[in-house]
């Protein structure tokens, strides 16, 4: 699974709609409103590379009101639940 953290610019008078619309579309698993440089982020969860030209410049980005993004791929996930099994390798329960 390929993961890609897509900075969104929006319309700021219609951040609310832009990011229901991003939120509804199949490889879109979170979009998240924030403070700075950019509107919204979006998670992108796809199983190839070639997917995420469908969805970011081919379906976020055609949202009207997107006024750009800025893309960046995951190279590999950590979790909260992947750093306890790290750190209890070699411990005895």
């Amino acid at each position: 699974m390929i993961t890609a953290i897509v900075l969104i610019r929006t319309s700021v008078d219609r951040i609310p709609e832009i990011a229901e619309a991003i939120a509804a579309l199949d490889s879109v698993s979170e979009v998240y409103s924030v403070t700075g440089t950019y509107d919204l982020i979006a998670m992108v969860r796809v199983s190839k590379h070639d997917d995420l030209a469908d969805v970011i410049p081919g379906r976020i980005s055609k949202i009207p009101g997107v006024e750009g993004t800025d893309t960046h791929v995951a190279f590999r996930t950590y979790s909260q639940h992947d750093l306890e099994a790290a750190f209890a390798i070699g411990l005895d329960a």
